[in-house]
């Protein structure tokens, strides 16, 4: 079993309790190869209708070139799994998002991850074995019976399969407050993960519960550091993950262009934390954020706290408006970055000379079960 402090090295192993799992066999092309977008080109021609490349709406640009659809994450799943005819998908954005089109998409359709090192830092806080844990001691409290899971799609197949065996469901940014709607339809109390701050901004901010209502488990402490009366009394139980990206957003950011910007509109994510909601004008979804920049009038300034790659985009397709990133720092989504261009190219030239390389496979059973957790979201009222 893997320890904290077991360190994998880039190329070698896998870490079958995370998300964390890197292999590239093979030579990789230089990333300064004046040939690599000729290269990309060629391999994608050749594939033609056979492959379909899924282009995350937080990956660079070198890489959205070459995408057929840029989304969010279930966006693209679900266009995955519309496209039958396309019997390969390169999922270019991290390690669930491209467990989540496996499990859409039809046994003949093969998923396939550039580079299996891009993972989610959000995924990883939460394992299948810290889920479960905290499931028994619900069940020693006798209160798993009136709990409701209630997981982000930012998780693995193992915890979708975990939430969907136990009568939960998944959620999008953008359906969440429907989610959680529906689970309190259901039972007395929601187990919300992995984000903690998706979970609480919604039920404060949409469902009108109260920080009280809310308490945190933290998987790291001997019964989620809570007490008895703590988890019988709580509405929601929180799990303790956050986005390292819109994490780090913070109310000094919001203050700061406020200063430096007359007239900014502070538009934010909901897995920011809950104070930087608060005092942002526009909270949204990844789709929300790029409709409210592309649809705002001419002259006006946004400051968006979100992935830079997508504000670096939103502001060069809107160049009639002033658009910047909230934070002075600059921070990319670092797994997501992991995939680029040489291991596009790497994947489909693999492809083309017959070779299937970091094929995504999610074991029938737990598919089956993240499937109805995935169901059950998409039957949202």
């Amino acid at each position: 079993m893997s320890s904290l402090t077991d360190l994998l090295l880039l190329g070698q192993g896998s870490d079958l309790n995370s998300e964390r799992g890197v292999s590239c066999t093979g030579e990789l092309p230089e990333p300064s190869d004046p040939k690599l977008v000729e290269r990309a080109t060629i391999a994608r021609a050749a594939l033609g209708a056979r492959a379909m490349v899924l282009g995350h709406h937080y990956q660079r640009d070198e890489v959205i070139a070459f995408a057929d659809i840029t989304g969010d994450s279930f966006k693209l799943a679900q266009a995955a799994a519309d496209n039958s005819s396309a019997e390969f998908i390169f999922f270019c954005g991290v390690h669930f998002m491209a467990e989540s089109a496996d499990i859409l998409t039809s046994d003949r359709q093969k998923v396939i991850l550039p580079d299996l090192a891009a993972g989610c830092s959000m995924a990883d806080m939460a394992t299948a074995q810290q889920v479960a844990d905290a499931w028994k001691v619900f069940e020693e409290l006798g209160i798993a019976t009136s709990t409701i899971p209630v997981t982000y799609m930012n998780s693995s197949a193992a915890i979708k399969s975990f939430t969907g065996f136990n009568g939960g469901t998944v959620c999008t940014s953008s359906n969440a407050e429907r989610a959680m709607r529906w689970a309190f339809e259901k039972g007395e109390r929601v187990f919300f993960l992995p984000d903690q701050h998706l979970g609480r901004n919604t039920a404060v901010l949409k469902l009108g519960l109260t920080l009280d209502d809310c308490i945190v488990w933290n998987p790291w402490k001997p019964r989620g550091g809570l007490t008895d009366a703590e988890l019988r009394s709580a509405k929601v139980i929180l799990w303790r993950g956050h986005c390292s990206v819109h994490g780090r957003f913070s109310v000094d950011n919001v203050k700061e262009i406020r200063a430096r910007i007359p007239n900014v509109s502070v538009l934010v994510h909901p897995e920011c934390q809950h104070d930087v909601v608060k005092s942002a004008d526009v909270v949204g979804s990844t789709e929300m954020i790029i409709r409210t920049v592309s649809e705002a009038p001419a002259g006006s300034s946004w400051a968006v706290g979100t992935e830079l790659n997508l504000v670096k985009r939103l502001a060069a397709k809107n160049p009639d408006k002033e658009v910047v990133f909230l934070d002075k720092t600059v921070c990319y989504c670092s797994t997501m970055n992991r995939i680029d261009l040489p291991h596009l190219v790497w994947a489909m030239e693999s492809l083309v000379e017959g070779r299937l390389v970091n094929e995504i496979r999610v074991e029938r059973e737990m598919a089956s079960h993240a499937r109805v957790a995935l169901d059950r979201m998409l039957a949202l009222p």
